[in-house]
């Protein structure tokens, strides 16, 4: 089902945006795992809304609440329920908007596939859903780190024409952070905001891309031929809301080279075989090579706007829309730990997976 996601580390998310609350059902995590709501509310705090001038002004303390599959700090190996509860909902908002497709949300598409949908906030199509995956995704970052992988780090490496200059290997969760942005380039990082509060004053907004290196990934996860290690991590970030574009390594850009150019060396440090380049973001025949995963995902720009724009409603009939409500002028911050999350989520059932066969 469409709410659910991988196969033996399951998660399934559940909840809309001005309902009671929103949350996840965990299956597949290992048992005497420590944790508790602090180590999932660590990366809840980095999703909430309204925690800079750049996000949505909708305050919601986005409180874990685990419910089921812990006992006395430790995981138990039976299924783990996590809830948010929803505190800063206002449906009312939306009232005018029941009747009308927004260009680019998924009003259109979800009544003509259902018949019916939830014009309050989206439903389940708004980023709130993400609540669920970025819970689940820090159960999976405490597997990750029991079995000895580094940390994962996103960024933003890109906001409308903006574009972050930094190593990719070297950017640190703390220079991340430092920028309201999360954006490690403290120029470019300048630059974004001046950008996003500008389109924020015309009633506009902006997208860009979100960067992400895996360290410490062991060769041999991903499964051939459909299952590939980049083919679940594509699945993954495409499924986030507004996410358009996937790559890895080289990416688009690979094509530019010759195969010469584009291939990447082997060689023995004396402990294991390794690459001299990494063109291949540590990912080589849908299985990972041991070198670290390095990976973008791009993000649109967010399509609730206050510009007036030409639409239709429910009758057909040509409407001119100005959306009310509460949005991000720009997704990309609050983007940072969602990609985080589901990038820890595939690893971490391609890394249960591949304990099971070997």
């Amino acid at each position: 089902m469409g709410s659910s996601f991988g196969q033996i580390f399951r998660v399934h998310t559940w909840g809309e945006s001005h309902g009671g609350g929103v949350g996840v059902v965990i299956d597949g995590c290992p048992p005497r795992l420590e944790l508790s709501a602090e180590h999932v509310q660590v990366e809840l705090d980095r999703r909430r809304p309204g925690q800079s001038r750049l996000t949505t002004p909708r305050q919601e303390e986005d409180r874990a609440e685990i419910l089921s599959g812990v006992f006395e700090g430790r995981t138990l190996g039976t299924p783990i329920s996590i809830m948010v509860h929803n505190r800063d909902a206002r449906p009312s908002a939306y009232e005018q908007m029941r009747d009308v497709y927004r260009p680019s949300h998924a009003d259109y598409t979800y009544e003509a596939k259902y018949g019916i949908r939830n014009w309050q906030g989206g439903g389940r199509a708004s980023a709130r859903e993400t609540i669920g995956r970025v819970a689940a995704g820090a159960v999976a970052r405490r597997v990750l780190a029991a079995a000895g992988f580094g940390e994962i780090i996103a960024w933003v490496s890109r906001v409308h024409t903006v574009e972050a200059k930094c190593d990719a290997l070297a950017v640190t969760r703390e220079q991340v952070e430092a920028q309201i942005t999360r954006c490690p380039d403290p120029v470019a990082s300048e630059e974004m905001i001046r950008r996003i509060d500008a389109a924020r004053g015309e009633g506009d907004s902006l997208g860009g891309v979100v960067s992400c290196v895996a360290h410490g990934v062991p060769p041999g996860l991903g499964e051939p031929v459909f299952d590939k290690l980049e083919a679940d991590l594509a699945r993954g970030l495409l499924s986030l809301p507004a996410c358009k574009g996937f790559e890895i390594g080289s990416g688009f850009e690979g094509t530019r080279l010759t195969g010469i150019e584009h291939n990447d060396p082997f060689f023995s440090d004396g402990e294991r075989v390794r690459t001299r380049t990494n063109r291949s973001g540590g990912v080589q025949g849908g299985i990972s090579n041991g070198e670290p995963v390095l990976l973008r995902a791009a993000f649109k720009p967010t399509a609730t706007i206050r510009k007036a724009q030409e639409t239709v409603n429910r009758a057909g009939e040509s409407v001119t829309l100005e959306a009310q409500g509460r949005h991000d002028p720009c997704v990309l911050p609050r983007a940072v730990p969602m990609v985080e999350a589901m990038v820890a989520l595939v690893l971490c059932d391609h890394h249960l997976r591949q304990r099971a066969i070997a």
